[in-house]
């Protein structure tokens, strides 16, 4: 908890001297007691920035109140990332540089964020030539590009003439700058960045998508790995808001690779304790960095441990049993060393006993030595025929053990020979296995295509059985068609009597037309003739006709039976008459 308080009060002194003291504790512990999810106590806050006559009271320090009322109270079940951005809201504003920078905001906000933890701990916070040069170094690492050490060893002279490191403002200006990153776009140098800072702060080892096969439905799904100690967490997306699942790297977890299988490539599997996870790398290189790298680095890490504690019990026991042995040996010479003394105390005493009876017993020795004299010949010649039988022994059972080894090396050439052979008829078993299946997949796909060919039969029949009924009732539709042809044709006959009959009907007609319209034509001539001579008429006889569209001539007797026109011309007329008979 210390640790995880003094990494908390470098962000938190940021955004406490970027505020304004009258206004700084009350706006900071509102922000803290949120993102630290810390019960917040109203009451406490304003009696300790309470005004009194001598001025507000949190001049005399905030850190009383910080360390009891917030800090004391964080139980590390917050977001660290939320914690950082929100300090690093109170305080960029006034802090960044406003010179444009090779880097964006949030780039700026991780290097920020990486200084709180390389920075030593004392204030106001910096960041020494050492940590400088490491950082530099990870992120040209993470850039791919070649460490310029003289170029900055002259930068960390002129640092250290001037001052003992770097702000946490000077640090982002330096990466900003792009006088460590030449030659890189603004994307390479964002994506090392973010490398370093998910390995420094997240603690994130490794990370990318890769396949995972389920354990309920067996399919294979893209996930997105990260790799962190002990753990290993998958999400569906890169962007960490739906988490599916983690893996737990402890000292019953084993990784090893897996042939290719189900169409998926560059397979490894992650063994635990309660169950598996088969995952399928893209490519060969991420494979072998997965499972050679940091995987294997964890595990070690995990089993490193439980290694250590079998090895100091295994040399505390050897180290016992030395010691067991040693004494036990000390007190074995001891032991033999006196035995030895008191065995060579009785040899004297007997010799002096005995030294008597040598004079006596030089005869006997002189005969004595002549039969072991004897002896000894006997021995010698008897050891020589020995000698020379053993030597015959030997060399029949040189000439054996070589006809042994003769006879074994024809037995192991044979069992060779026998393994060989079991190989071939593995292989032929095999391949006597696999035309079985083959020729029950090619049965059974023999028995579907004859179903096949059944149901197809048996539809044919169904059609051609409809087909039957459709011919009948074609028969019997064609039949009745045919009665009703004749009947047509009757009807037809008939109708062409009848068209005879109104064609002789229609010729006599017409010659009465012919003969009515002369009779017309006749009358029409008569009645022309009439009708002139009713014209010329003077008197007030006048022919019926239709009624003029114009308005009639009234007279006191009623409508006249001509029109004003008519009686104009006829005045006309009648003056015309009168000036001719005059």
């Amino acid at each position: 908890m210390v640790g995880l308080k003094e990494e908390l009060l470098k962000s938190i002194w940021h955004a406490f001297t970027a505020l304004d003291l009258d206004r700084s504790g009350k706006v900071l512990s509102h922000n803290l007691c949120t993102v630290l999810n810390v019960p917040h106590d109203p009451v406490a806050l304003e009696e300790h920035f309470r005004d009194d006559d001598e001025g507000p009271v949190s001049n005399q320090g905030y850190m009383p109140y910080l360390n009891k009322f917030i800090l004391e109270k964080v139980q590390g079940n917050f977001d660290k990332v939320e914690f950082n951005r929100m300090c690093w809201t109170l305080c960029a504003k006034k802090n960044l540089s406003k010179s444009p920078l090779l880097i964006s905001d949030e780039d700026a906000f991780k290097v920020w964020v990486i200084f709180n933890f390389l920075s030593e701990d004392k204030y106001p916070l910096i960041i020494v030539p050492e940590e400088i040069e490491y950082l530099l170094k990870k992120l040209t690492e993470a850039m791919g590009a070649g460490w310029q050490q003289e170029q900055f060893d002259h930068y960390k002279v002129a640092l250290n003439t001037s001052r003992e490191g770097l702000s946490a403002w000077e640090l982002i200006d330096l990466v900003g700058s792009g006088q460590f990153s030449k030659g890189m776009d603004r994307q390479t140098v964002s994506m090392a960045i973010n490398e370093v800072f998910n390995e420094l702060i997240l603690d994130v080892l490794k990370q990318g998508y890769m396949l995972k096969k389920g354990h309920k439905r067996k399919n294979w799904t893209e996930r997105w790995f990260v790799l962190k100690p002990n753990i290993i967490s998958y999400y569906v997306s890169e962007d960490l808001k739906d988490k599916k699942g983690d893996i737990v790297l402890d000292g019953n977890c084993c990784v090893e690779a897996l042939p290719d299988k189900d169409g998926k490539k560059c397979l490894f599997l992650i063994k635990c304790l309660d169950k598996s996870f088969e995952i399928s790398a893209s490519d060969k290189k991420k494979k072998q960095e997965w499972i050679q790298g940091e995987v294997s680095k964890m595990l070690v890490m995990c089993n490193g441990f439980r290694f250590w504690l079998v090895l100091t019990a295994n040399l505390m026991r050897i180290r016992t049993d030395n010691s067991y042995f040693c004494s036990k040996n000390t007190l074995g010479k001891k032991k033999s060393h006196a035995n030895k003394h008191h065995n060579t105390s009785v040899h004297s005493l007997q010799l002096s006993r005995k030294f008597s009876q040598l004079e006596a017993a030089a005869a006997r020795a002189a005969e004595e030595e002549k039969k072991r004299l004897q002896t000894q010949v006997e021995l010698q010649d008897r050891f020589s025929l020995e000698l020379e039988r053993e030597k015959m022994v030997r060399q029949k059972m040189e000439e054996q053990v070589a006809q042994k080894s003769s006879e074994l090396e024809q037995y192991l050439q044979r069992v060779r020979e026998l393994e060989e052979m079991y190989k071939q008829l593995q292989e032929a078993l095999e391949d006597e296995k696999q035309a079985r299946q083959d020729e029950e997949t090619v049965r059974k796909l023999q028995a579907r295509l004859l179903e096949e060919e059944s149901a197809k039969r048996a539809e044919l029949e169904k059609w051609h059985l409809q087909q039957q009924q459709t011919i009948q009732m074609t028969e019997a539709e064609k039949q009745e068609l045919e009665n009703q042809r004749m009947i047509k044709e009757q009807a037809l006959q008939v109708a062409m009597q009848q068209l005879e009959q109104l064609e002789l009907e229609r010729k006599e007609a017409l010659e009465q037309y012919e003969e009515v319209k002369k009779k017309l034509e006749t009358a029409a001539n008569n009645t022309k003739s009439w009708k002139d001579k009713v014209a010329h008429h003077e008197g007030l006889i006048r022919l019926i006709e239709p009624g003029s569209k114009n308005p009639h001539l009234i007279t006191n007797w009623g409508p006249a039976a001509f029109t004003e026109a008519e009686l104009e011309e006829r005045q006309k007329s009648w003056k015309g008459k009168k000036a001719t008979s005059e």
